[in-house]
């Protein structure tokens, strides 16, 4: 069965990546395409063979034949958007973050619960095939109990004029909200626990905009381990490796380039022998890692198949809306910890 698609902001990353992907999902068929931009959206049109280019997301959702749509507008627009194509009775994938604050956020669930459709959110990193194998790792306890973890993302995004994403009304927020959101979640989903107390700092330290250009944060998770991200703005793409890194009680996982939009990357995983007792030389030399080899794919892909078997086969998403207003919630209590110079409980 193929699901017929509408895309709502066909632009920038959609155009970039989740629609290459979806060209790619056997249970996909794109049927139309909108963009404020005429011109923009006629440009996608014949670039991916779809039947209509709208330049208001009314029409999109006016079409009968369209099942589902994917939202990829500016953040600014979510609630709206997202709100209509549920009472339209269109299933939907959204991307993240879900809305400006994690209140908007639970009113889209809400309301897709009560017209009876399914909610999607674009977290897609959780398909990477690494980062899926490394969570088979972790739940098989190859690590021990998890008592520390780390993971970045970052860019280089100077300032531009008008841009949404650099002013934290029209956003949500900057870097944080932006990209730390799938560390937050990438942290969660391969250990399996959850944040319970949040500590951060977010700040605009070398741009102008409103939104930060730089954030970190602590979180403790709910078995005690301590969890660490670091999100940027203001680092040169080629500058940084964007690691990913657990620790457990009988060994680690170090990733790096993982996160990414692209699946690529490499994994080394190091495992200590049960028997190993206290080494006061502390000699690091002992364990060999061993490189991690998986059969990678595209996130993107995935992400749309998935979503589409959720619908033909009436089950819940794969990320769904509560996950997505977890990390939101995550984020938010960073953003009040750095303004308050206090630790938010969740």
């Amino acid at each position: 069965m193929k699901i017929k698609w509408g895309v709502i902001g066909c632009g920038g990353i959609a155009d970039r990546r989740t629609l290459p992907g979806m060209m790619l999902a056997d249970n996909a068929e794109l049927v139309a395409v909108m963009d404020a931009n005429l011109e923009v959206a006629n440009k996608v049109k014949d670039k991916y063979n779809a039947k209509y280019a709208f330049a208001k997301f009314e029409d999109v959702l006016a079409l009968d034949e369209i099942q589902a749509v994917y939202i990829a507008s500016p953040v600014f627009c979510h609630k709206e958007q997202a709100m209509a194509a549920a009472k339209a009775k269109k299933h939907i994938l959204l991307e993240k973050p879900m809305a400006l604050t994690s209140e908007e956020s639970q009113e889209i669930a809400d309301c897709c619960k009560a017209e009876g459709v399914k909610l999607g959110v674009g977290l897609m990193m959780r398909f990477h095939g690494y980062h899926q194998e490394m969570k088979k790792l972790v739940a098989a306890g190859k690590l021990g109990d998890v008592v520390s973890m780390r993971a970045q993302l970052t860019c280089w995004y100077p300032d531009i004029p008008n841009n949404w994403r650099q002013n934290k009304d029209l956003s949500g927020g900057g870097a944080l909200m932006d990209m730390g959101i799938h560390c937050i979640d990438l942290l969660q989903y391969i250990t399996g626990l959850k944040a319970e107390e949040v500590t951060g700092f977010a700040q605009t330290q070398t741009f102008s905009y409103n939104a930060d250009d730089s954030a970190a944060i602590v979180m403790k998770m709910n078995n005690g381990a301590l969890a660490m991200v670091d999100a940027n703005f203001n680092i040169p793409d080629a500058a940084a490796k964007c690691k990913l890194e657990i620790y457990g009680t009988k060994g680690s996982i170090m990733a790096e380039g993982t996160i990414s939009q692209i699946e690529a990357g490499e994994v080394s995983v190091l495992i200590s022998d049960d028997s190993l007792g206290y080494d006061a030389s502390q000699n690091r030399d002992e364990l060999t890692p061993v490189k991690l080899d998986v059969e990678l794919g595209n996130m993107y892909t995935k992400e749309v198949t998935s979503f589409g078997n959720a619908i033909a086969n009436d089950t819940e998403p794969e990320i769904t809306a509560e996950d997505a207003i977890l990390v939101q919630r995550i984020c938010e209590a960073a953003y009040k910890s750095s303004d308050s110079k206090v630790i938010s409980k969740l």
